[in-house]
C-alpha cells in the first residue's frame, strides 16, 4: 500500500540560489521529451479531457484553424510556483534562465506507489553540480496509457529537501507527480493530501516538469535541457516541448 510523504508545508521563500548559466558548447541530436498534444496523452484534469477540434478546414473554408481546450497541467508540462503557492511567480514571472541549461538524467526504477528517497540520490552518476536540473527516469515514461499510471512512484519529502540543499533548479520526471498518486491518499483514508512534495520545491522556487517521455534514451548522461512552455500570463503551470541532447 502506498505511503504519503509528511511535511510541514511552507510559502513561497524565494528563488533559490544557483550559478548562472554558460552559453552551451555544441552537443549531439536533439531528443524531444514530450508528449504529443492530443486527447490520448496523460492528463490531470479529470473534468476536463483534452481537445483539438479543427474549427475551420480546406477546401470547405480559405483556411486550416485548430483549437486547443486544455488543462495546463495536460501532458508534458512545466508547474509555476503560483500552482501551489499564493504568493509564488505565475508563469510569466518566471525568469528565462530557470527553464534552459545543464542538467543530469538519473535511472532509478521504481514500480507503483514506490517511493524514491534521499538516499537514492547519493551515488548516482553523473555527479549533481549547483544549478542542475534533474531528469529521473524510473520506467514510467511509456505508460501513461496503461491502467495502473495514475498510481506511479513519488518522492519522499527528505528526496525534495535534498534537491534543495543541492540547488537543483528543476525536477522532471517520467510520470504525472512527484507527490504521492491521489489513489494512494484515497486508499489511505485521508481526507486531504497537501501535496508535500510540491510546496517544498516550489517554495525555494525549484521548477517541476511533469509526464516526460523518451528519458531513457539519455539515463546516465549529462545534458543539455530547454523546456519550451507557453509563456502564460498568471497562470500556475504551462505545456512544454521539452528537448534534450548529450553535454559535449
Amino acid at each position: 500500500m502506498c505511503e504519503t510523504p509528511d511535511s510541514k508545508t511552507a510559502g513561497w521563500a524565494g528563488w533559490i540560489d544557483v550559478p548562472a548559466e554558460p552559453a552551451p558548447a555544441p552537443g549531439g541530436a536533439w531528443t524531444d521529451l514530450s508528449h504529443v498534444l492530443n486527447p490520448a496523452m496523460p492528463n490531470w484534469d479529470e473534468d476536463l479531457e483534452p481537445h483539438f477540434p479543427r474549427t475551420r478546414s480546406l477546401p470547405a473554408d480559405p483556411l486550416n484553424l485548430t483549437e486547443i481546450h486544455m488543462s495546463c497541467h495536460s501532458g508534458t508540462h512545466v508547474d509555476a510556483p503560483i500552482h501551489f503557492l499564493a504568493g509564488g511567480p505565475a508563469f510569466h514571472e518566471i525568469p528565462l534562465d530557470r527553464l534552459y541549461g545543464s542538467g543530469v538524467v538519473w535511472q532509478i526504477e521504481r514500480g507503483a506507489c514506490e517511493a524514491i528517497e534521499a538516499a537514492d540520490f547519493e551515488s548516482q552518476e553523473p555527479a549533481l553540480e549547483p544549478g542542475d536540473m534533474v531528469l529521473l527516469d524510473t520506467g514510467w515514461a511509456d505508460r501513461p496509457n496503461e491502467e495502473n499510471y495514475p498510481s506511479h512512484p513519488y518522492l519522499s519529502a527528505d528526496a525534495a529537501h535534498w534537491l534543495v540543499d543541492h540547488r537543483v533548479k528543476l525536477l522532471g520526471v517520467d510520470f504525472g507527480s512527484p507527490d504521492a498518486p491521489r489513489n494512494a491518499a484515497v486508499r489511505e483514508g485521508m481526507a486531504v493530501f497537501d501535496f508535500p512534495v510540491h510546496h517544498i520545491l516550489l517554495g525555494r522556487g525549484v521548477l517541476i516538469a511533469e509526464n516526460l517521455r523518451n528519458v531513457r534514451a539519455l539515463a546516465g548522461q549529462r545534458v543539455d535541457l530547454m523546456f519550451l512552455a507557453l509563456n502564460i500570463e498568471g497562470s500556475d503551470g504551462a505545456p512544454a516541448r521539452v528537448v534534450a541532447r548529450p553535454a559535449s
